[in-house]
């Protein structure tokens, strides 16, 4: 028993593991926070101009992930191999996956922006029926699709300046590039200072120019900073830039599966009516913004689990996934207790039509219930990517979004007719039902002989 006791304990991480942890994971909770502020700020904003605009944002903003999540894949690559080099202590080196990630970012994502903006027209027809929401969302998701180089380029700085614990390089450049948006939101979406009232569109185009202030800012900062690491002057070969991309492949195609999973959920909904799109645009940006501090401790627990394995120490590397997950664990513990009082009031701050806030209550008391399971089972999924085993995390993620949350949520949504209430039990199940599963995959520890 004393035996058993023991190793629960150390599951929960000391004084100096909690230190090394929020180092890496408290900069990047503060720059994702930040990104999901502005995304309630742009709801917020965009919520003025009616349902249809939200509606309209909506369905863009998630096909728009859909179209960039490919390309934000290749941070897993960049944050696993530069974690594994720090490890070992080839310091000179730490940069050159970043090289290998901005190129990759180049190669695959101008032809694939040029492509996905010419398709746009036709291909909105698919996720709306509704005129209105076609004519503002087109024009609004064409200006967030020519933000795709900037987004594989920040995202690869994203896992550099995580695997070498700098993350508040991140921090930085992210609240600069907010302070932007929210300013050129201000002035886009409502024709301030002599511009063009632009609505929809406006907080489009005020995402996209941000984003490449960003990566400028990046580039500026890796000048300074990791030019003896190798940033710029050690390109990887051809066969390293093709281990990189095979490295990486599992986590952009996880990344895609599961936005081409939130753009099927908001057809399940349009399925259903507007106003469940709607109520499912707050509701996915809440949960988005709420799993933030969890999203830290996981982009932590991938850079702490490579350096571990690194030097060749796998059971550090085990020990490091389950202090960040009890960490996630007593945090989304802490986030049910304060959301279920508060979700009526919350909800009304985005959702200005009485009947879409009733309809959105309930769902989400739902997934404040079952938020602990999400945080740690995200941290523990993110601890197999720092492992290597970017295969097994792509393979849990998607078996169990399309081979179960999506076909049960259409059948129970639009087919039986139980609404946004019954797909968000299914949503539950989905989420509790994964997390068990990363539990599980973390402990047979098949990823422990991974080799980088």
């Amino acid at each position: 028993m004393s035996t058993a006791i023991a190793r629960m304990q150390a599951l929960f991480p000391n004084r100096d593991r909690r230190r090394s942890i929020w180092a890496i994971a408290l900069p990047i909770m503060g720059g994702m926070m930040s990104q999901n502020l502005l995304n309630l700020v742009d709801i917020g904003m965009v919520g003025h101009l009616g349902d249809t605009a939200l509606a309209a944002t909506g369905i863009g903003s998630f096909t728009n992930y859909l179209a960039i999540s490919f390309i934000i894949g290749l941070s897993a690559g960049v944050q696993a191999l530069a974690a594994r080099r720090l490890g070992e202590e080839r310091y000179t080196e730490t940069a050159v996956p970043l090289n290998g990630g901005l190129i990759l970012a180049l190669i695959i994502g101008v032809p694939l922006c040029a492509t996905l903006f010419l398709a746009i027209p036709s291909a909105y027809t698919f996720l709306s029926d509704d005129p209105a929401v076609i004519e503002q969302g087109v024009p609004y998701l064409q200006v967030r699709i020519l933000s795709m180089v900037a987004v594989g380029m920040n995202f690869s700085f994203r896992g550099y300046w995580s695997a070498i614990h700098m993350t508040g390089v991140y921090l930085r450049t992210l609240l600069i590039m907010h302070g932007f948006n929210i300013f050129l939101n201000w002035v886009l979406i409502f024709g301030n200072l002599g511009a063009p009232e632009m609505g929809v569109t406006g907080a489009g185009l005020a995402t996209t120019i941000s984003l490449y202030i960003g990566t400028g800012l990046y580039f500026f900062f890796a000048l300074r900073h990791a030019r003896d690491k190798g940033f710029l002057h050690r390109i990887p070969s051809r066969s390293t830039l093709w281990q990189q991309f095979k490295l990486s492949l599992p986590s952009s195609l996880q990344q895609l599966f599961f936005s081409a999973g939130l753009v099927t959920l908001i057809w399940i909904m349009s399925q259903i009516g507007t106003a469940e799109i709607a109520a499912v645009n707050v509701l996915m940006t809440f949960h988005i913004t709420a799993i933030l501090p969890a999203f830290g401790l996981a982009l932590a627990a991938t850079t702490l689990v490579g350096n571990a394995l690194g030097r060749g120490d796998t059971e550090d590397a085990a020990l490091w996934g389950w202090n960040a997950a009890a960490i996630a664990l007593v945090y989304g513990l802490t986030l049910s207790f304060v959301l279920i009082p508060f979700a009526d009031p919350l909800l009304g701050v985005f959702l200005t039509n009485p009947e879409t806030r009733q309809l959105a209550y309930l769902p989400m008391i739902l997934w404040a219930l079952a938020v602990v399971f999400d945080t740690t089972g995200m941290v523990l999924m993110n601890a197999l990517i720092g492992a290597g085993d970017t295969r097994r995390s792509m393979w849990i993620s998607v078996i169990a979004q399309w081979g179960f949350f999506l076909p049960f949520a259409f059948i129970v949504g639009p087919v039986l007719g139980f609404g946004l209430l019954g797909v968000w039990i299914v949503n539950g199940i989905y989420r509790v039902g994964q997390a068990l599963v990363c539990i599980q995959q973390w402990s047979g520890r098949h990823w422990a002989g991974i080799k980088l």
